[in-house]
């Protein structure tokens, strides 16, 4: 790019990365029977305190109507259990199973390795910079 030429915009940029990572993602998604969703909710799931399907959707902005199915399925496959909350039974508590860490462990150590393709192009410093300000940025 031409130095007097602006620099594309963020989204551009973001958004162009980000459909070549769901798309390298899907694959491995496919291999091991879990949607995107799925997938999102383990992540948010795993090292956390057991939660509501309420502070789930809210943590990974989804509407909260929009991913019961997506719990049903989890919860079908023995990934998570929801379970009343002893201080208002109408409230579902979420907590990731055993099988459902290892499932997501798996999954996100082979897209990971995925990622290799573009942060292999990067020096161990860039690495480092790009990936800081990224959980940065997305915090």
């Amino acid at each position: 790019m031409p130095r007097n030429s602006p620099r594309p915009d963020l989204a551009a940029m973001l958004t162009r990365l980000a459909r070549q990572t769901v798309a390298a993602e899907q694959p491995v998604l496919d291999t091991h029977d879990l949607s995107m969703w799925g997938y999102i909710v383990l992540c948010a799931l795993d090292g956390s305190a057991v939660r509501s399907q309420a502070a789930l959707a809210e943590s990974i902005n989804a509407d909260k109507t929009r991913i019961i199915s997506t719990l049903d399925e989890l919860q079908g496959r023995g990934h998570i259990e929801r379970v009343a909350d002893p201080d208002d039974r109408r409230v579902r508590l979420l907590e990731i199973t055993q099988t459902g860490r290892a499932l997501k462990t798996t999954v996100q150590q082979a897209i990971q390795r995925g990622e290799e393709r573009w942060l292999g192009q990067l020096s161990a410093t860039d690495r480092a910079v790009f990936l800081r300000v990224l959980e940065q940025l997305t915090d």
